[in-house]
């Protein structure tokens, strides 16, 4: 009786404070659609946002410096708060009461991504890339927790050869981590794996596992973002394989489309084959309206990390032989 009190409670705060959301973001900026108290549903499914360039103006694989800015106020004020690619995988999804996770992802390592500006000869991270619009937003809203996955090219041409810079390279890896974003493996230079031969593919993803920990020792790529959503031919070797002593593992393959993907603690959840929604147009726009409406059908937390909320009528849907250390709690709606 006292969780559900703290839940009640919790639900009517956040509420409040996206009543508040709304009003900030009145003067010619996307309208946010403020999450209804409901209650939970740990079933439902995340939104995965594909970002690749963030720059000056908008393109079809760029989004503009301030159309990301509201991005992340729009995502804010309707109720969504960033969790990590190791969090989705684990299921160990800790956002408060009532907000709904989602995972930033950004592709193929470009200067807008992650830039440093040159003051009084010292690199700091420039206030206009990727990197220091989620820093400022953290800054502005410490519950919107530094999380995201960057998924990196190692060996590109520049500039996309691990955000450009090239004196800067390891650094900004470094940097990235001790912020607490994720590494992602996106193959050397992102090469479409559909192309290539067994021997090719493992050396892609091999080599660009042992490009990051040339850098970060031991560090684990838990992730593969395959470069045009295209599969090897043997599509086991998207998990596993190894190439001249480099062996890798990768807990989830991301795809490049697909719309919003399913629960983590869902027995139909398929790790291997993850869709994204890219961020282009009015596409997040769209999809936070979906949800508004059906708010039923995305993901609901209840507020612990340990437990797994839902109605009963799902209750055959919870993956409990993978998820034996989380707390079933179906209820009656």
């Amino acid at each position: 009786m006292r969780h559900l009190q703290h839940l009640v409670f919790s639900l009517c705060v956040l509420s409040l404070l996206c009543g508040l959301g709304q009003y900030l973001l009145q003067e010619g900026r996307a309208q946010p659609v403020a999450p209804q108290p409901t209650a939970p549903n740990e079933l439902g499914k995340i939104m995965i946002l594909e970002y690749h360039k963030v720059q000056p103006e908008e393109s079809r694989w760029g989004r503009a410096v301030e159309s990301f800015r509201h991005d992340l106020e729009l995502l804010y004020a309707s109720g969504y708060r960033p969790i990590g690619m190791a969090d989705f995988i684990d299921g160990k999804i800790n956002v408060p009461a009532g907000t709904r996770p989602f995972l930033l992802t950004f592709d193929d390592s470009s200067p807008g991504q992650f830039r440093y500006l040159i003051k009084d000869g010292k690199p700091e991270i420039d206030p206009d890339c990727a990197l220091g619009i989620l820093i400022h937003f953290h800054q502005l809203h410490p519950d919107f927790e530094r999380k995201g996955i960057f998924f990196v090219l190692p060996a590109a041409n520049e500039p996309n050869r691990l955000f450009g810079q090239p004196e800067f390279e390891a650094r900004k890896i470094k940097e990235l981590v001790s912020l607490g974003f994720e590494i992602g493996n996106h193959t050397l230079w992102h090469a479409q794996l559909s192309k290539y031969d067994a021997n090719v593919v493992q050396q892609q993803i091999a080599m660009a596992v042992q490009a990051i920990q040339k850098i970060i020792p031991g560090y684990p790529l838990r992730a593969l973002d395959l470069p045009l959503g295209s599969y090897p031919k043997d599509p086991h070797l998207a998990m596993d394989g190894s190439y001249r002593g480099i062996t890798y593992h990768d807990d989830a393959v991301l795809l490049v489309a697909g719309g919003p993907a399913p629960s983590p603690f869902t027995v139909g959840a398929d790790l291997a084959r993850l869709p994204r929604i890219q961020v282009t147009g009015a596409a997040l726009q769209y999809w936070i309206g979906y949800f508004g409406k059906h708010p039923a059908e995305g993901f609901i937390s209840d507020g612990h990390v340990d437990t797994a909320t839902f109605p009963r009528a799902f209750l055959s849907a919870f993956n409990a032989s993978k998820f034996r250390s989380v707390r079933a709690t179906p209820y009656r709606p």
